[in-house]
């Protein structure tokens, strides 16, 4: 009985030195989707630019927002060519109107606190806080002419000020009164009531 020659195992392909990894955009958002700093700083070092959007015209800064991917969102929110304001293509939200609706999706990767061991509530209004210290602009509308703050439900004077919904509120009316307040030149104490409360739940003026 004769046996059949062992065949060797064919060579191996040649290396493409860009075959075996993903493009820095690519890398970007996938920094942001799963809060990898390591590959965040990868990528930044290769881009151009920061504020690259797929084809939903999500940046790496909505992905951050809708993913809870804290670590990555503070080091996006530092860089100095970040856009804070884009909106995407399928509702014409920022990164701010994700923040303050995304509590009430029901797809768990659009909830702030995903994979997180905190308080919903600290997570909500640390992210939301983050991007308004940094200048997210609270008046930008998105395809249903609505700002972030419309997201709320409507203010009641029986709304308990510990709530989710009335801290989220009470940090957009203190930003946008600083906002006026800077561009006005006036000083004001922050407990003036400049806004009223309805004007961020409900104004599509």
């Amino acid at each position: 009985m004769t046996t059949a020659p062992s065949r060797s195992a064919p060579p191996p392909p040649p290396q493409d030195d860009h075959a075996d990894g993903a493009s820095a955009n690519e890398q970007l958002l996938a920094a942001a989707k799963t809060d990898n700093e390591e590959l965040l700083l990868s990528a930044l070092e290769q881009l151009e630019d920061v504020n690259y959007a797929d084809g939903l015209g999500n940046t790496a800064l909505h992905y951050a927002v809708i993913h809870g991917s804290t670590d990555v969102l503070e080091h996006l929110l530092e860089h100095d060519s970040i856009h804070l304001d884009l909106r995407n293509r399928l509702q014409g939200d920022t990164p701010l109107h994700i923040a303050v609706r995304q509590r009430y999706e029901e797809h768990p990767a659009a909830r702030l606190y995903i994979g997180r061991e905190v308080g919903m509530d600290e997570q909500l209004t640390s992210t939301v806080g983050s991007l308004l210290e940094a200048g997210a602009d609270q008046l930008v509308k998105n395809r249903h002419g609505q700002r972030p703050g419309d997201a709320l439900p409507p203010w009641s004077e029986n709304a308990d000020p510990e709530s989710d919904d009335e801290k989220i509120r009470s940090m957009l009316r203190r930003a946008l009164a600083e906002t006026m307040v800077a561009s006005s030149g006036d000083v004001v104490d922050e407990d003036d009531d400049i806004i009223d409360p309805n004007d961020i739940a409900s104004d599509s003026d």
